[in-house]
């Protein structure tokens, strides 16, 4: 009987072991970003990036109350064809185009959900793409968003994107500085 008590002991003595070991390991090899670059997204409501529009609402709600003034309204749903630029300036060198939709999910249309592909049509990463999605809450200075996969060089592709207004208004649009660390 001792033997077996002995035994049984050892057993779970070693597993214990190798799930610590196992924990460990895991712990200290957590994803850290593999790529990092910059760019800028030209969120053009107005056409000033051209002869048109970028964005453009497709779907306008009515106004939940008549004391709104806010620009956007809940569950208003626009679609987007954006230029990516290396520059602020939309006419710095062109990189791609931000591809997809937002929807107004709060109260004065300050939260977006937004889905969104970038697309990669110049440079290093032509002909590849990265899919976004993202809760983005425009009153907030920096936002956070998932990168939950792409095409090409970005295939199985995870990490985040992190945007702050270069020089943005709900109105007109404007720029957004865009910085993404692909796992």
């Amino acid at each position: 009987m001792a033997s077996f008590l002995t035994l049984h002991s050892f057993c779970l003595f070693s597993i214990l072991f190798a799930v610590t070991v196992t924990a460990t390991n895991c712990a200290s090899t957590a994803l850290k970003p593999t790529t990092h670059f910059r760019f800028y997204m030209h969120d053009d409501f107005t056409g000033y990036t051209g002869t048109k529009p970028t964005a453009m609402r497709i779907v306008t709600m009515p106004k939940l109350s008549i004391n709104d003034t806010s620009p956007r309204t809940f569950g208003d749903v626009a679609v987007l064809n954006n230029l990516l630029t290396k520059g602020p300036s939309h006419e710095s060198e062109l990189i791609g185009r931000a591809q997809g939709f937002s929807v107004r999910v709060a109260d004065g249309g300050l939260v977006n959900a937004l889905s969104l592909h970038l697309v990669f049509e110049h440079g290093t990463f032509a002909g590849s793409s990265i899919y976004m999605e993202g809760r983005i809450p425009l009153n907030e200075p920096i936002r956070e968003s998932v990168l939950v996969g792409g095409t090409g060089q970005f295939r199985f592709a995870r990490g985040y994107l992190i945007s702050e207004n270069y020089d943005y208004n709900l109105v007109t649009g404007g720029v957004v500085e865009v910085n993404v660390y692909v796992m």
